[in-house]
């Protein structure tokens, strides 16, 4: 199955549909400037497990590379997504702090 994902920035989310047009997905974001913290993922239980989460990551990361964007990734998903793809670190925001 195919998915086509489209930033809807009225709406500041990313939406993955089928061939159908059938939301199959979303990332929420806030964007300020040039950083884009993407806060939530959410996949219809309908499509579960058919890789639109990943199809979803994947979109949003290639979108705010190609606008030169820096990327907080505040949602869990994309956040462990993002661990198994560092192909993406130089445009991922990191904490300076220093944990106790």
């Amino acid at each position: 199955m195919q998915f086509t994902v489209t930033d809807v920035p009225e709406r500041e989310r990313f939406e993955a549909r089928d061939e159908t047009g059938a939301t199959a997905g979303v990332v929420t974001y806030q964007l300020t400037g040039n950083i884009i913290v993407y806060t939530h993922t959410e996949v219809d239980p309908a499509f579960e497990g058919r890789g639109v989460g990943s199809t979803l990551a994947r979109a949003v990361m290639d979108d705010a590379r190609a606008r030169g964007r820096t990327v907080v990734p505040v949602c869990p998903f994309l956040a462990g997504w993002l661990e198994k793809h560092p192909e993406y670190a130089p445009i991922v925001a990191r904490s300076t702090r220093k944990l106790k």
